[in-house]
């Protein structure tokens, strides 16, 4: 079985989905290994690094995809390349098939076997896979460290001679995954933090972490069977919208992750809100690639709204390449081993197995 991944575009993904340590894992599987020249050089993996270990390196891209039975990526090939993907190849990434369906759907006409992890089930056997966790925990702990950094004031309570520093108050919207990591993070540096989240489970998660969480009045649960968050109902949001323009005036930072798969991010943090807080306060966006949680967030801007700073980036584990690279790439070999027939030495796309049935595009 040869098993193959190619350069991504750099300008906008920096991470790379086989490393020496997971080429390894692969070789001992019985896997042959293509990859492209100069593959991990922008994270200081030099080629040879990988040749000691028996992978093949090569400039012709299109020869490693045509040649490969499987080609792991974090997204989509380019369009040149996405047609030299053949019938009963396998093409293994984290597609965001909400926003590509028009492409996917052309690959799979063509009988080419799609599956997107960021469509994994949320069970026990998947975790191992889960690329959603494994990345937005990076998100949230490297969002706070940008809004810390952009913060013209210190975090922690400090008490000196000339007087008190009083400690930076922290909001995180949204209690998922990434949030509970931004949460951790601004308590470890010192900051005083507030959650919140439509799904009254995060309460106890938020309060662990040594957070305080905001209860809407009559809060409904709003949570899938997946656990993922839902739409709230319009009195929700109006309870919301009272709880947070309160919050907002006594806030410093807010981190803001609050995402509905499949749909726009919903607008959390209104206008009059933005108006409402202190000049010099710090707004990181993480949900600025799917439209963004506030009224005025810009995808790799910077937004200066009356002194409050709103920050929200495209892809901001392109500052953290070298460890999202090392847990992705882990998450997917994980993936393929499962897909693996290890005695018969062939891929068996077994539809009874829930985690290969929820991930591939049919």
């Amino acid at each position: 079985m040869k098993i193959a991944s190619i350069l991504e575009n750099q300008k906008i993904e920096k991470r790379i989905a086989i490393t020496p340590e997971i080429a390894k894992k692969y070789i001992s599987l019985g896997f042959e290994i293509s990859l492209s020249e100069n593959y991990g050089n922008h994270l200081g993996i030099n080629d040879e690094e990988y040749k000691e270990l028996g992978v093949l390196t090569s400039n012709d891209e299109k020869k490693i995809i045509i040649d490969s039975d499987i080609v792991v990526q974090l997204g989509l090939l380019n369009d040149d390349k996405n047609s030299l993907l053949r019938e009963n190849q396998i093409f293994i990434g984290a597609l965001n098939p909400y926003d590509n369906k028009v492409k996917i759907d052309n690959l799979v006409e063509k009988k080419i076997n799609i599956f997107s992890l960021d469509l994994l089930p949320r069970i026990t056997r998947a975790q191992s896979m889960d690329i959603l966790s494994s990345q937005a925990n990076l998100a949230g702990y490297k969002a706070v460290v940008e809004s810390f950094s952009n913060f013209e004031k210190a975090i922690p309570m400090m008490m000196t001679a000339a007087g008190t520093i009083p400690a930076a108050k922290v909001l995180v919207v949204g209690a998922g995954v990434a949030g509970l990591q931004a949460i951790a993070t601004a308590k470890r540096m010192g900051a005083i933090v507030f959650a919140t989240d439509v799904r009254m489970a995060s309460k106890e998660q938020v309060e662990s972490l040594g957070g305080k969480f905001l209860t809407v009045e009559g809060s409904e649960n709003l949570e899938t069977e997946g656990g993922y968050a839902k739409e709230a109902s319009e009195d929700f949001k109006k309870k919301q919208e009272e709880l947070l323009s309160e919050t907002l005036k006594k806030i410093d930072i807010v981190v803001c992750t609050a995402l509905i798969p499949g749909k726009k991010a919903p607008v959390i943090i209104k206008e009059e809100m933005i108006n409402n807080m202190k000049a010099g306060s710090i707004i990181y966006d993480l949900a600025a690639i799917q439209g963004g949680n506030t009224a005025h967030t810009k995808v790799d801007e910077i937004v200066d709204k009356n002194g409050v700073r709103i920050m929200g980036e495209s892809n901001i584990l392109n500052k953290l390449p070298t460890s999202a690279s090392n847990l992705y790439a882990k998450n997917v070999f994980n993936f393929v081993s499962n897909l693996y027939d290890k005695e018969n030495k062939k891929i068996n796309i077994n539809l009874e197995d829930e985690i290969i049935e929820k991930t591939l595009i049919k």
